[in-house]
């Protein structure tokens, strides 16, 4: 499978569980597999076999055509991932008072260049769409941005973040009346 097809079913599975008002517990004693699988599985960070990815769809109480329907494998039309402040999950890294880590993005990379920038916009900032050869991940630190796509407009918030293959024309603008900044990570493969 494809990165973009990975994370549209990473994503689904977590709308479903999250639409069933049920914990990731409570999904992997359905579908007889560990909570930590399904938070890999949820952020793509691992890829289940094929007869864990239809245990978890049946758990979810969901038709299998149902749920592949929207998934899209055509490279031409690319996902996002957008992932708002008020749905990071804390967990624990390691026994330890007071440290209380929220997962933002995880991505495996092999032989690949990363590059990692802060991006200021003034207010009014603008340019005309841009493509890169990269996977973008973008966290908006301060401010609030639209991010304008072809066929749609994102708007990110303090807190929010999105990652997309910059392959897709795009281009970040400032409607507001102050600055906006962003922690931009490319991911060249």
């Amino acid at each position: 499978m494809k990165d973009h097809a990975i994370l549209q079913i990473s994503q689904k599975i977590k709308e479903s569980r999250k639409a069933l008002n049920i914990t990731l517990q409570e999904l992997a004693d359905r579908a007889d597999v560990t909570k930590g699988l399904i938070s890999q599985i949820e952020n793509s960070r691992t890829v289940p076999s094929l007869i864990v990815l239809i245990q978890i769809i049946k758990a979810l109480n969901v038709d299998i055509n149902t749920f592949f329907r929207d998934i899209n494998f055509n490279k031409d039309d690319l996902p996002m991932l957008i992932v708002r402040k008020d749905e990071l999950e804390t967990f624990e890294k390691e026994e330890a008072d007071g440290y209380a880590y929220q997962r933002i993005f995880t991505r495996a990379i092999k032989n690949a260049t990363t590059d990692f920038v802060l991006l200021e916009l003034v207010p009014g900032a603008k340019r005309d769409m841009v493509v890169t050869e990269a996977f973008e991940f973008k966290y908006i630190i301060e401010g609030e941005v639209v991010y304008r796509f072809e066929k749609n407009d994102v708007t990110l918030k303090k807190g929010d973040s999105m990652f997309f293959d910059g392959r897709m024309p795009h281009a970040p603008i400032n409607k507001s009346k102050s600055k906006a900044l962003m922690l931009v990570i490319y991911f060249f493969d």
